[in-house]
């Protein structure tokens, strides 16, 4: 019975049959009973302030001096938990599960949903815990829900109701053992304490898995109720990519979507997107069709129900004179929506928030999550999933002329919409936490953003200041030229409270060590963000030892610190520690697998440490996440060359050809060219020789785009037996490039001054002689052959007579010591081919007459 109830606080309302069954057969005592149905009516308030609930957090008002308030509520609860009989354990385990639930769902009113709800808190504590804070109660509360070094939001409202919930889900789950689907709501808190710090916890994290791992086990429990199980998989979603963790995110989205029985693509469909187009054009839209008569398709009875029209906040129209407010599909008919349920909607949104933290910020990508956001948006029928979709298409529609102004008109609405209390917390909290709605004040500084970007800099200013995020305020004064009154407000702040945050931005004003070190000894050594911000200062100032040590210190606080990783890696590059450097970069790529100039860095190290086999192996995944990346192909093909991977390195080449009009690397191409020559094992334990018909390939590709150049005409020949294959096609296609090759070092020039480079050419000459003339006796036709002798005899001649012109001595009338050699040589190919040539002459004659 107890998981009967679990089931519908989990859901947030009854069921008829459930309805039913509380009254047929109540699970607990009286005064629970009265606190559930208070619980499932929307009246949290009624719940905390419950007398069972004030004796419960009260008691008889005693307190230690030593105990905050963290401790303290956690003696209590585990008190009221332990203090009973075996007979009304479950009730007491479900009057605490009450009490947490009601406090989750009023910091979720105070924070997310609104209206705005206000908690005194002397009727909930003792005056002993009050009066016996050395600091107020609300820095307490802070301090207690600060984790790994990352501060909770100043203005957070009613702090308290999430450390009470926090005591009961964290420190006293393990006395609340009847109680099976507790994690589900652990994980819930999760997901509210992560967005009110200021970055991401390890510790949060660890409870995030520990919480999944227990729920999912519980998947059994959940078989008959499908639309649960959506919500979970969606949560779990949310989770898993708060914490970079991409790949567990698509599998719970991929298993939210099998389960809610939709088929969902992006698809085309002709339409007009302008008031005066003529001709329907292809328009990209969403297409949802619900699978037929599936095991898995939503129950309607325990789907919620729809939120009245007047209730969600407004949709503003476009209202623009060109552009509709929506696509005019030419047949509108044959992609209608089907009637979508809550969590329907919520997958949806599930899928199109996973496509956009998976896919790069471009044109294209905005335009298909446009597609997703009009889906849901023309169905407006549960708060959450309205807010969350507006929110998202307002981030959308601020890069856009057209559209900027109904983005800045709709963030107001949202904003004004958190005091309404015509659309009572019940109807927001509809699937609100398979959502992932915005904070309040995450709305709010969408608006000043917008407003920043129209050149409304005071009036963003303004919101800023009263939001109390003075990073942005500074940057608008900044923007507005008053550098000194930046300084001043931070200092003013300052006068009224002292914290490590603004100690932290006093020193980035004013570039100042001591101000974070300030701020470090303030958080009692516990503020990331000092460190952080200290390290930064360091690395700018090009102190990279110093820079390690602060980035270490704030690392300890806190793991999931993705900037920090990567810039100490930078750090340990500057001061050639690159076991440091690839430790840091393991980490960056283990909390965002797709960052790609983290895997090339990492890649990077290795290579310094020589560690070619990692080195390819992460190069591999950094090309995974940028396929585009010159850079990262250029230290592909280096590495895939050293380690003798020449199938990847003659792919990287044409790559690299593809993103490079010019690229050229003739020492690449020398590596390669002797491995299939001389047939050497490659990294796999294949032969290179097999590569042979791709290397062909690709330096027939060069060839054609660097065709002056007298080496790759070499290695084109090389590759083709250079004069010595068994082919006698083979041999003339090598006695072609042997002949490019030639002349292009001819016409280039340079070489003939200098004995050297002289004798080089010669030798490249006679070798080309060599194979013409074995050429020639291979060929069956003599005119053919007799052609082939008389166009290298030309080249050879020209040759021999270059060599006298530049290197004879006047006075003694011979050829440079260093050339006769080769020149004599040279002279005696030349007789030969003459004599070959005569006789295929006489040949000709004979076949003539």
């Amino acid at each position: 019975m107890p998981l009967d109830v679990e089931l519908s606080i989990l859901r947030g309302f009854l069921t008829p049959s459930e309805a039913t069954e509380w009254k047929q057969n109540p699970v607990c005592t009286a005064e629970v009973s009265f606190l559930l149905e208070s619980l499932m009516a929307g009246n949290f308030e009624a719940v905390l302030l419950n007398h069972l609930m004030v004796d419960l957090l009260t008691g008889d008002g005693s307190c230690s001096e030593e105990e905050d308030i963290e401790t303290y509520l956690e003696r209590r609860v585990l008190l009221y938990l332990t203090f009973g009989t075996n007979n009304d354990q479950t009730s007491r385990e479900l009057a605490v599960l009450a009490l947490a639930v009601s406090c989750l769902h009023l910091f979720a009113q105070s924070n997310w949903t609104g209206p705005p709800v206000s908690i005194n808190l002397s009727d909930l504590l003792p005056p002993a815990l009050l009066s016996s804070q050395p600091q107020t109660l609300v820095e307490a509360m802070h301090s207690s829900l600060l984790l790994d070094g990352e501060a909770v939001y100043s203005l957070v409202a009613n702090p308290f109701l999430l450390l009470l919930a926090r005591v009961v889900l964290t420190k006293c789950s393990c006395k609340m053992e009847s109680l099976q689907l507790l994690p589900w709501w652990t994980l819930r808190y999760i997901n509210l304490h992560q967005q009110i710090l200021e970055a991401c916890s390890q510790q949060l994290l660890t409870l995030a898995h520990s919480s999944m791992d227990k729920v999912l086990k519980c998947q059994s429990l959940l078989l008959e109720q499908k639309n649960l199980a959506i919500q979970l998989h969606l949560e779990c979603v949310y989770t898993s990519l708060t914490y970079y963790e991409y790949q567990p995110a698509k599998e719970h989205i991929k298993r939210a979507q099998e389960l809610s029985g939709l088929n969902i693509n992006v698809t085309g469909a002709l339409g007009k997107r302008t008031r005066f187009q003529h001709k329907y054009l292809a328009q990209l839209i969403l297409e949802v069709k619900k699978k037929q008569d599936q095991p898995g398709q939503t129950d309607d009875l325990a789907s919620p129900t729809p939120t009245s029209l007047a209730s969600l906040p407004k949709d503003c129209s476009l209202g623009d004179d060109t552009v509709l407010d929506k696509i005019n599909l030419a047949e509108p008919d044959q992609h209608e929506l089907p009637d979508l349920s809550a969590e329907e909607q919520a997958v949806i949104l599930g899928i199109c928030i996973d496509f956009q933290k998976n896919n790069p910020v471009h044109k294209l990508t905005e335009e298909e999550l446009l597609a997703f956001t009009s889906c849901i948006l023309s169905q407006p029928k549960f708060w959450g999933v309205q807010v969350t979709a507006l929110f998202l298409r307002t981030k959308l529609e601020k890069g856009s002329t057209r559209c900027i102004e109904r983005a800045m008109m709709q963030t107001q609405v949202m904003v004004d919409h958190f005091e309404d209390k015509n659309c009572p917390v019940t109807e927001r909290l509809k699937v609100f936490y398979c959502c992932h709605v915005p904070p309040r004040w995450a709305v709010q500084k969408q608006l000043a953003s917008l407003l920043t970007d129209l050149g409304c800099i005071s009036s963003a200013l303004l919101i800023y200041e009263t939001l109390e995020l003075w990073e942005d305020a500074v940057i608008c004064y900044e923007r507005l030229g008053q550098h000194g009154k930046a300084e001043e407000i931070v200092r003013r702040e300052l006068e009224k409270k002292e914290t490590p945050s603004l100690y932290c931005l006093l020193g980035d004003i004013l570039r100042d060590h001591q101000y974070y070190d300030r701020a470090w000894e303030l958080s009692g050594r516990r503020s990331a963000r000092a460190m952080r911000s200290k390290a930064l200062l360091h690395l700018h100032n090009k102190e990279f030892q110093q820079c390690v040590d602060c980035f270490e210190q704030s690392l300890k606080l806190n793991t999931m610190q993705l900037g920090v990783w990567f810039s100490l890696g930078c750090a340990y590059f500057a001061l050639e520690g690159y076991e440091g450097a690839a430790k840091a970069f393991q980490r960056c790529v283990g909390l965002e697998p797709d960052n790609a100039e983290a895997w090339s860095n990492l890649s990077t190290a290795y290579i310094r440490l020589r560690k070619k086999n990692k080195a390819f192996l992460t190069l591999q995944e950094a090309l995974k996440c940028n396929y585009e990346h010159w850079q990262i192909w250029d230290n592909y093909i280096a590495v895939s060359t050293d380690i003798g991977d020449f199938a990847e390195a003659i792919k990287a080449y044409h790559r690299l050809m593809d993103l490079r009009e010019n690229y050229k690397d003739v020492q690449i191409l020398q590596i390669l060219v002797r491995a299939v020559v001389e047939n050497l094992t490659d990294s796999r334990g294949e032969q290179a020789v097999s590569q042979q018909s791709k290397l062909r390939e690709l330096l027939g590709r060069v060839s054609s785009r660097h065709s002056s150049d007298p080496e790759i005409w070499r290695l084109y020949a090389l590759v083709y037996g250079d004069g010595q294959s068994s082919n006698p096609e083979d041999n003339e296609k090598t006695l072609q490039f042997l002949s490019k090759a030639q002349h292009c070092k001819v016409q280039a020039g340079g070489w003939e001054n200098e004995p050297g480079p002289f004798k080089v050419v010669i030798k490249e000459g006679i070798h080309m002689g060599e194979v013409a003339i074995s050429c020639s006796k291979k060929k069956r036709n003599p005119a053919e052959a007799l052609q082939m002798l008389s166009s290298v005899r030309l080249s050879l001649r020209s040759l021999a007579t270059k060599a006298k012109q530049k290197h004879t001595d006047v006075a003694t009338g011979q050829i440079h010591a260093e050339l006769q050699e080769c020149a004599a040589a040279l002279e005696q190919l030349i007789t030969e081919i003459q004599e070959l040539s005569g006789r295929l002459r006489d040949q000709l004659q004979q076949a003539s007459t």
